[in-house]
Formats: C-alpha cells, sequence, structure tokens
C-alpha cells in the first residue's frame, strides 16, 4: 500500500513538473516571437489611406507566411495596427492626427510608424513625435511637402528618425515636366491653365510648376486655389476654355475632382487635363464613378506598380497578387510604395540585426535594394527615397491616361505601356 501511494504521488509530482515544464517552454517559446508591431496612422476613409493599409496587409502576410523577420537569429512576424487619423478631412484640425500617432506609440506600443500621417501638415508636426519617442517611421501615402525632407537635411540629429519611400512634389513635378515636354514635342501644345487644391504640397507644387513651366516656354494663363470640398470648378474651366489654354494642370487629392472632370466633358472644354496628383482619376473605379467623362484623363501615381508595367518582376508580382488578394487592381499612388516599406524594413531588421533605432536608421541609410518601382535607395541626409526614371538607378513614377476604359501607362518611358491620346474636341 505505501508504495502504491507513493507511486501515486511520485506520478502526480512529475505530472506537475512536466506541466510547468511546458508551461515554461510556452512562455519562452511566446517571448522569442512576439510580433513586431507597425503602426500605422492612415485617413482610412480615403483612397491614400485604404490603399496604403491594402499594400501594407499583402506584404505583412507574404512576409509572415515565409517566415517572418529575422531579429538577430529570431524569427519574429510583422503586426499591422492601423489608426483612422482622418487627417484628409476638410473639418479635422492636425491636432487629432497627432492624438492618432500617439496611441500608435504609446498605447498600442507600435516599434515602428509606417504610412502616414498622410496630409502634409499632419505629417510634419508628427515628426517631433518621432524624435520625442525617438522611434522610426517610413512615410508611404500623401505627406508630399518637399518641406518634410528638407526638415530633415536641416536638423538631422532630431528629425533622422523619419524617412519617406515615396515621391514627393519636387520629383513629381520633374516628372511633369517631363511628359509636359513630351506633349509639348509630339502635339505643340504650349498654353497651360493651373487649378490646385489649398493644401500644403499643392500649393508648393503649383507654384514650382507655374515657374518652371514658364522657364520651358509654356504660357501659363492662370492659377486658381480651391479649398477642401470644393463642388464646382466651371468658373475656372470657361476662364481657361477662354484664354485658350491647352493643358488643364490639377493638382487636387480631394475625391470631388472627379466632379471637376465631369463638369470638362459636358463643357467640352479643349484642353487635356492632367493631374499632377488627382485622387479620383487613379482609382480603377473611375471610368464607371464618371461614366466613361474622364477618358483622356492623365493622372500622376508618383511609383511605378500602381498601374501595369512589365518595368520589373517586383511591379509584376505584386500587380498580380494585390489584384488576387483585393479583386482590384493597385489603386493610388500610396500602394506599391506601402507595399514596399514592409520589404524595406525587413531588410534593413535583417542587416541591423535589432529593433534599436539608431542601427534602423543606419541601415535604412544604407539601403540599396531592387523593388517594384526600381532600385530603393534614401538619400543619408534628408531620407527621401532617390528618384530616376530609370529603374536600375532609383525609385521610377508612373503616370497613367484613361483610354477606353482601362489605365494606360505613358510616362516615364521605362515604365511606358501605351502613347498619349488627345481628346478628339481638341483643335489640333
Amino acid at each position: 500500500m505505501g508504495r502504491r501511494r507513493f507511486s501515486r504521488v511520485g506520478i502526480a509530482l512529475l505530472f506537475v513538473l512536466a506541466t510547468a515544464v511546458f508551461l515554461l517552454a510556452s512562455c519562452s517559446t511566446q517571448e522569442e516571437v512576439e510580433p513586431i508591431i507597425l503602426g500605422a496612422p492612415l485617413s482610412t476613409g480615403f483612397v491614400y489611406g485604404w490603399d496604403a493599409e491594402r499594400g501594407l496587409t499583402l506584404a505583412i502576410e507574404e512576409i509572415n507566411a515565409a517566415g517572418g523577420v529575422d531579429v538577430g537569429g529570431v524569427m519574429r512576424p510583422f503586426e499591422l495596427k492601423v489608426i483612422d487619423t482622418r487627417d484628409l478631412e476638410a473639418s479635422v484640425p492636425t491636432s487629432d492626427a497627432l492624438l492618432a500617432v500617439e496611441k500608435l506609440i504609446l498605447e498600442q506600443n507600435a516599434d515602428f510608424i509606417v504610412g502616414g500621417p498622410v496630409r502634409s501638415e499632419a505629417a510634419l508636426a508628427a515628426m517631433d513625435l518621432m524624435s520625442r519617442n525617438k522611434i522610426v517611421q517610413i512615410l508611404t501615402t500623401g505627406a508630399l511637402t518637399p518641406a518634410l525632407h528638407d526638415k530633415i537635411a536641416e536638423e538631422y540629429d532630431k528629425y533622422k528618425y523619419t524617412f519617406r519611400i515615396s515621391g514627393e512634389a519636387r520629383s513629381m513635378v520633374g516628372d511633369m515636366v517631363g511628359i509636359m515636354a513630351a506633349i509639348q514635342e509630339e502635339y505643340g501644345l504650349d498654353q497651360a491653365y493651373i487649378i490646385i487644391q489649398d493644401v500644403a504640397h499643392a500649393r508648393a507644387g503649383g507654384d514650382i510648376l507655374n515657374k518652371v513651366l514658364g522657364d520651358k516656354g509654356w504660357t501659363i494663363h492662370g492659377l486658381d486655389v480651391y479649398p477642401t470640398g470644393t463642388s464646382d470648378f466651371s468658373t475656372s474651366l470657361l476662364a481657361a476654355k477662354d484664354a485658350g489654354a491647352q493643358v488643364l494642370v490639377l493638382w487636387m487629392d480631394m475625391p470631388e475632382s472627379s466632379i471637376l472632370l465631369k463638369q470638362w466633358f459636358d463643357l467640352q472644354v479643349p484642353v487635356l487635363p492632367f493631374g499632377s496628383i488627382l485622387s479620383a482619376a487613379e482609382q480603377p473605379g473611375f471610368w464607371d464613378a464618371t461614366e466613361g467623362k474622364g477618358e483622356y484623363t492623365i493622372a500622376n501615381l508618383v511609383n511605378a506598380g500602381n498601374s501595369y508595367t512589365e518595368m520589373t518582376q517586383w511591379a509584376q508580382d505584386f500587380y498580380a497578387a494585390y489584384e488576387k488578394r483585393w479583386d482590384v487592381p493597385p489603386e493610388a499612388y500610396g500602394t506599391s510604395s506601402s507595399y514596399m516599406a514592409a520589404y524595406v524594413l525587413k531588410d534593413a531588421i535583417e542587416r541591423a540585426g535589432t529593433l534599436e533605432s539608431d542601427a534602423i536608421i543606419k541601415a535604412l541609410e544604407e539601403t540599396d535594394m531592387e523593388g517594384v518601382y526600381g532600385r530603393i535607395q534614401f538619400d543619408p541626409q534628408s531620407h527621401q527615397i532617390v528618384h530616376s526614371t530609370d529603374p536600375a538607378e532609383g525609385a521610377v513614377g508612373s503616370m497613367i491616361q484613361w483610354q477606353d476604359g482601362e489605365r494606360i501607362t505613358i510616362y516615364p518611358p521605362a515604365a511606358a505601356t501605351g502613347q498619349i491620346l488627345l481628346p478628339p474636341w481638341m483643335e489640333n
């Protein structure tokens, strides 16, 4: 009897010991696979927010399915936490967007900030939060103002935590001047009218375009500024028509830009609409939304891969994967850049072997990899992605024109799949 009781007690002790060992092993395993939190402050009610979220989600799913991120020999998954900043809404103050970013850092324990804030004013203000909390940020959508990377270059030690993996106003203007030169050479057009939205990046871009195009032999007949939420643009359209403008240069990220294009079609204004930033015309649903009235509209998707191109294998794979995952082609300019941000961050973490901020900053500054839109490198002083029209040299832009219900990539030549067409009611 005594031996049996001892045996039972011994078995019970062994069971308890085995359970404790199992629980300790489980805890250790859980610690090893603790996710890397990517906090994404995005204006999710707008295309520049939801397309960024989808691009990030797709990349993270692919990375995690392949085993995750090697952090000093430990494989860890990415985890995306999105918060709606609402910063693209006309009446939402910058302070609200900053509160959203703070929640991601302080309450959601984000290891990195990716995506936004989207509005330039909010992104500029959020740089102080990154500095204060020593958290690395990669901007992927919106925030087009040149002031952002100028600020980093001027006060590097304070603002070194912020990187931008997307094009910005100056690089966009360069691409715009390039395509305007192509239009000028092919069709002999040299009369323009500029309409912009009253936000920082558009004001900066409009002023630069006004000067640069003038220097390139274009006559600029007007530069009109409209507040966010405007729904009637007929005054400017008729003024452009009366002035004899041939190209209508548009810079606005508000969805009401689709109204402008409908009015352009209905009034049969004999100008080619060219959107340097034109959110409505970027999206695959634009054709149906305008009942085909947006045909011939040119839109700048900023980063190659957001429309179909055979420029790189990355671009082709990304386009197919995005369409399969979301049942829609890549939607706007923040899509391919958001997708690439996760891969670039993975690359930097694995080279650094740690999540420590200074090590990640150094690794990002040394980034040199192929991606969806060409060679991915950052300027080490300003942390702006290096831009080029050659994918072997830098990040390539993308401009599309709506032709017969499809978005056709027309610029730059390295990414193009078609040619520019003029509306039939324009006099050649």
